[in-house]
């Protein structure tokens, strides 16, 4: 088996490489790129390998704009540091990927799924899924009504969104609170999950809005958030493994 690796981050490309040469001794890993443009090089020059491990999101581009370049490509093995909730769904779809930091035993069954043999008919109808999960263009701004004013919010100037009494309120990173007419349940499908992350059945909050993490009883977490909040703010039990993994991408 040829295997060639598309990845933007060192480290993860030369951990991958480890793990597939151990994991599958037999794999001869034909190269190792970084951009969507050495991609393009690459397969100008060199015939297609057996199998790709391709990151979605590179620096200069989407891992989806190497393979629009193919008449025809080989099995495909993302890497994401994607949030899983959002593409948890493509395991069961005959489309594999591997959430950053890439896990040994993940990887494995992943090389297996290889093995096993991938149905390309199928993998292309859901590579375009992916894709449009991707590309998917998150909401950038939000426009509140403040008195008889209208004032518009970038989303990177909102620390959190937070529930009160049936009432969505949006919460500023210097502190400003105005009322808005979304639901939680609406927010967790217009925001990037990139850069929010729904934590209880009240709080959204920004990457850059948490600043201390404790443990708390019941497995789960208890945050302080800038700005701070008088109430105590928990990550729910079932939320907790997940909200980890987000900030850990």
């Amino acid at each position: 088996m040829k295997a060639l690796i598309i990845e933007d981050e060192d480290i993860a490309s030369r951990r991958l490489r480890n793990l597939i040469e151990e994991l599958a001794p037999d794999c001869e890993i034909l190269a190792q790129l970084s951009s969507v443009e050495s991609g393009y090089k690459w397969f100008q020059s060199n015939d297609l390998p057996d199998l790709i491990f391709l990151d979605i999101q590179l620096n200069d581009g989407y891992g989806f704009d190497i393979i629009d370049k193919l008449e025809k490509h080989p099995p495909i093995i993302f890497t994401t540091a994607y949030n899983e909730y959002a593409i948890r769904g493509f395991k069961y779809n005959g489309l594999d990927y591997l959430l950053k930091p890439i896990d040994k035993s993940e990887l494995k069954k992943a090389l297996n799924k290889y093995t096993e043999t991938i149905d390309n008919r199928q993998q292309s109808t859901d590579i375009d899924k992916l894709r449009h999960l991707f590309t998917k263009e998150y909401k950038r701004r939000f426009m509140v009504k403040v008195g008889n004013q209208f004032k518009t919010y970038k989303v990177e100037d909102i620390a959190y969104f937070m529930a009160d009494e049936g009432v969505i309120f949006l919460y500023t990173n210097v502190g400003q609170k105005c009322p808005i007419e979304y639901t939680i349940d609406q927010l967790e499908e217009i925001l990037d999950p990139i850069h929010f992350f729904r934590i209880n059945r009240k709080y959204m909050v920004s990457v850059n809005s948490v600043q201390e993490i404790h443990s708390y009883f019941n497995s789960r977490l208890l945050l302080k958030l800038t700005p701070s909040q008088e109430e105590q703010i928990i990550v729910s039990r079932e939320r907790t493994t997940n909200f980890k993994k987000w900030l850990d991408m």
